[in-house]
């Protein structure tokens, strides 16, 4: 529980089907704007959730995971940046901190069912899967049914045992119908904000986080246009990303983003906004939890959590998915993830390894 809308009504939506629900709490890191109520998992946000468990009559609990959370997500979070790649610190708590923690906690007190607040679908098939369960039945990751707010993409990196196990009853509902069940309870975390911010980023300063952690971390180097051209000096290539337009520093009649990041020479290349579309992408770190039959299948692909997945070949080699969209997407991102659906069912994903750059014969 976060101590948001969502979790909140997760519990109550739990308890009236008849579960027996305890309220797990994570604390993850100290440093937090206890002023921002939107912040997830701040002090206050878990404060907020044990009142919520009172209010229901469930029990709480809060675990200190901060160790865990720096060694697992902040220092690569900062490692991925320095190296000029774009993180998503969300899918590592996923992944290394929340559903491993939290199967952990459930098989300590004999609980046969976890469930988090996210806007996605569990289901089951009979078909084959990485990790068939049991009974013939394997889990199956599918889409939330409100567009708006689905969040199948951060839950790529499960594991199939905790897929097996998971409880997602927001899945089925729309946001405005959770709101309206939190009012209708009269639950205080009914009109709490939307989380929209990195948990450990206070003001979501990501800039100020990394440099107060890493204060050499600002090496300044050139900017240059497509010609090659230096045209103007950047402050450390973790302060960029592709697509990026705002804060380049640069003067242009025309409007210039960020195309390409060089780490190797310290360089960040800017250009128009056709150059920040790429059609190919290589991706690494793959997880199955519906794998294709084949190493060659058509999917819609999605490479950041807001848009909408689109249409692509890909083609599985050596662990890694070499990926072609029918139409080139808007800056895909080194360091975020892929996510490879079949409808609306999530087949799996990775980590951006490299794009083809505009002019470009293959993966750079």
């Amino acid at each position: 529980m976060s101590g948001g809308v969502d979790s909140s009504v997760t519990a109550c939506l739990l308890k009236e089907r008849g579960f027996d629900v305890e309220g797990v709490s994570f604390v993850l890191w100290e440093a937090r704007n206890r002023s921002n109520p939107a912040a997830c998992c701040s002090f206050d946000a878990v404060e907020a959730a044990s009142v919520t468990a009172r209010h229901l009559g469930i029990g709480h609990t809060s675990i200190d995971v901060r160790e865990e959370f720096i060694e697992r997500v902040i220092d690569p979070f900062v490692d991925q940046y320095i190296l000029g790649l774009t993180p998503n610190p969300c899918i590592l708590c996923n992944i290394h901190i929340k559903f491993p923690r939290l199967l952990r906690e459930a098989d300590r007190r004999g609980a046969e069912f976890i469930a988090t607040g996210h806007y996605a679908r569990v289901g089951r098939n009979s078909g084959p899967a990485a990790g068939e369960d049991p009974e013939g039945l394997n889990p199956e990751l599918r889409k939330g049914v409100d567009p708006a707010k689905d969040q199948s993409y951060v839950l790529y990196g499960m594991r199939p045992e905790e897929l097996r196990r998971l409880l997602l009853p927001l899945g089925e509902y729309r946001k405005q119908e959770v709101r309206k069940i939190a009012h209708t309870m009269g639950m205080a975390a009914a009109e709490r904000p939307e989380s929209q911010e990195i948990c450990f980023i206070e003001d979501n300063n990501y800039h100020a986080f990394i440099e107060n952690l890493l204060p050499a971390a600002g090496k300044p180097g050139p900017v240059l246009n497509t010609q090659g051209q230096v045209i103007g000096t950047h402050k450390g290539i973790y302060r960029y990303t592709l697509g990026q337009r705002k804060g380049l520093g640069i003067a242009s009649l025309e409007p210039r983003y960020v195309t390409r990041i060089d780490r190797e020479s310290n360089t960040i290349v800017v250009g128009p906004q056709e150059d920040a579309r790429i059609r190919e992408i290589r991706v690494r770190d793959l997880n199955w939890l519906s794998r294709p039959h084949a190493d060659h299948f058509r999917a819609a692909v999605k490479v950041r959590s807001m848009m909408k997945d689109r249409p692509a070949s890909v083609q599985i080699s050596d662990e890694k998915a070499e990926v072609i969209f029918d139409e080139p997407q808007w800056a895909p991102a080194p360091g975020q993830s892929a996510v490879f659906y079949d409808g609306d069912t999530v087949l799996g994903g990775g980590i951006i390894e490299a794009c083809a750059y505009p002019g470009s014969r293959e993966c750079q």
